[in-house]
């Protein structure tokens, strides 16, 4: 990769991404790797979007905040983007540690970067980019950096416009003509409280915001820029754990604030129905987010495989990753992870495939994780390093919305079945 050099208003910048999310709502994909080590796409991991992002966006100073299952993530990040490839880059990797004052643990997002300040203070900048470990988009966060230092802001969020219908699950900016901040709450259900904070049709058209059904509201996607000295007083003036809940409004209350609008595709995977939708839209490219740009590229993981090899299949609507081995009968909107083995007459649907870390497993080479013949598989999530018998089927036959079985759940009406899971010849579900 070749990275652009001498930014001098980035090089004045320490991006934080926040990857410690434990990630409770996306159980069980989240039982024994934090949210931002879940894999997303077939190849990737949640964390190299913001990652990807940050480097696309000649950030040169990155770190990367962990908490819960943080070395499996660490690993992956030093395996994935090695320092010598992004010249003029540092990546710096911090996680909770045992200091002479005691073992440090991270309460919140806020709670982790006042814990670090000690390590994010080292560096001759003037301005802290705090971005989210488990969030999707394809964004130039340089231009977002330029618009907040031509505003002089103390603090600038990055804002998205949503319907009425899910208005109500963010935090709500009003902003003036100028994008000043003059009002913001976290994640009103009021509806007079939610009126006050509609778009107005002059904003709509003077700023060309699309919005196919107004009303239309400003949220925050929990994506902000702060000047250096503001930020760090104010984690010192106030306690609150969290950005969102408490920082954020402590701080627009000072004023300074300014929204920097975004309208492209933006996700924040909470649960594993959107964590569902978002991996299904990559296979017909509706709405979803861009793998498929050059000029700023998604890096993954480069697991040196050969091409998928497939068999008398059927393929519609589907993404098949390097290392796939298929000889089933059909593949209809659906993703394939790396190393899949399918066998003949299996049939799959709707379905996220994660793949395999390896093709048979390490300790027993009597065990390969394949998915055997004449099975019917159909929206489902099927994780990593999973065996399946013949004749077996998912298709959540009794239409349950939640089910926790021996390693095989159901949420959102989705069949889950979790890493290192044997499901036996004509198990049926």
């Amino acid at each position: 990769m070749n990275r652009k050099k001498g930014h001098q208003l980035t090089d004045r910048v320490a991006c934080i991404i926040l990857a410690g999310g434990k990630g409770t709502r996306l159980f069980p994909l989240t039982e024994h790797r934090c949210k931002p080590a879940v894999n997303f796409g077939g190849r990737y991991r949640l964390i190299d979007i913001p990652i990807s992002n940050s480097l696309n966006s000649n950030m040169n100073h990155i770190f990367v905040i962990s908490q819960y299952f943080s070395s499996a993530l660490n690993q992956h990040i030093k395996e994935t983007f090695p320092l010598d490839h992004f010249q003029g880059g540092n990546l710096h990797l911090l996680s909770p540690e045992e200091r002479p004052d005691g073992k440090i643990w991270y309460s919140g997002t806020a709670d982790a970067v006042r814990k670090n300040l000690d390590e994010l203070t080292t560096l001759p900048i003037n301005y802290f980019l705090i971005l989210s470990g488990d969030q999707l988009y394809n964004m130039d966060l340089e231009a977002m950096v330029q618009f907040a230092h031509d505003k002089d802001a103390s603090i600038t969020i990055a804002a998205l416009p949503v319907g009425k219908s899910v208005a109500s699950r963010f935090g709500l900016l009003n902003i003036d003509s100028n994008s000043h901040i003059i009002d913001f709450i976290e994640k009103p259900q009021d509806p007079k409280v939610l009126k006050h904070f509609e778009i107005s049709e002059d904003f709509v058209e003077t700023h060309d915001v699309h919005c196919a059904h107004p009303p239309c509201f400003l949220a925050s996607m929990g994506i902000y820029v702060f000047k250096k000295d503001v930020l760090i007083k104010l984690l010192q003036e106030n306690d609150g754990e969290d950005f969102g809940k408490h920082m954020i409004p402590h701080q627009l209350k000072k004023g300074g604030g300014v929204a920097f609008l975004y309208q492209g595709y933006w996700e924040d995977i909470g649960t594993i129905s959107s964590y569902y939708k978002a991996n299904l839209s990559l296979t017909t490219n509706a709405l979803g987010l861009d793998f498929y740009n050059e000029v700023l590229p998604i890096y993954a993981h480069n697991h040196y495989l050969p091409g998928a090899r497939l068999t008398n299949t059927t393929i519609q609507d589907s993404i098949i990753c390097d290392g796939a081995i298929i000889e089933g009968k059909e593949i209809t909107r659906s993703i394939v992870g790396i190393r899949t083995v399918i066998k003949k007459g299996t049939i799959i649907k709707d379905s996220i495939l994660l793949g395999n870390k390896t093709y048979t497993d390490v300790n027993d080479a009597n065990r390969h994780y394949t998915i055997g013949e004449n099975c019917q598989i159909e929206k489902t999530i099927i994780d990593l390093d999973v065996q399946i018998g013949n004749n077996v089927k998912l298709i959540n036959k009794d239409s349950l919305q939640t089910y926790d079985g021996d390693g095989i759940f159901i949420r959102d009406g989705i069949i889950i079945v979790t890493s290192n899971t044997i499901l036996p010849d004509n198990f049926t579900l």
